[in-house]
């Protein structure tokens, strides 16, 4: 190997070294648990082609510490939840039941991207006797909630 090629060699990775250690961009990340993600639409956004047009707000919107809440439903989709006015610290979260009975079995949150002040989460499918809810949840504590839907 030519030792010019072992410097571009060297200093490719070095780079690829940096770039490592440096954060990725401020992107808020989707967590969940239970056994979300076990039905269709799950796992995905609202804003998926399938899926677009199709929501509908349900119920009234909830306001804590001049947040907002609102909870969205779509009988081709599911539903999601979307937070709006939100401080940094703050997720909107959707929890769904297998069985109508309002007991969480699945959950998906997202939390506020820096540098703006909404949130929504992915879908949750509520169809078919399941039922779900959506949350404002801030420094770990909820704040508000919608009712099951």
């Amino acid at each position: 190997m030519s030792r010019r090629s072992l410097r571009t060699l060297l200093a490719a990775g070095g780079a690829a070294a940096v770039m490592a250690l440096l954060p990725a961009s401020a992107q808020a990340q989707p967590f969940s648990g239970g056994d979300y993600g076990a039905y269709g639409q799950e796992g995905q956004y609202p804003t998926t082609s399938f899926c677009t047009g199709t929501f509908r707000q349900i119920g009234p919107t909830q306001f804590a510490e001049g947040m907002a809440l609102k909870y969205f439903y779509s009988d081709k989709c599911g539903s999601f939840a979307r937070i709006e006015n939100s401080r940094a610290g703050c997720a909107a979260v959707l929890q769904r039941s297998d069985n109508g009975v309002g007991r969480v079995d699945g959950w998906v949150s997202e939390t506020v991207d820096s540098g703006i002040n909404y949130a929504y989460t992915m879908m949750g499918n509520n169809l078919n006797d399941r039922v779900s809810r959506a949350l404002l949840a801030c420094d770990g504590h909820d704040l508000v909630n919608t009712g099951w839907y």
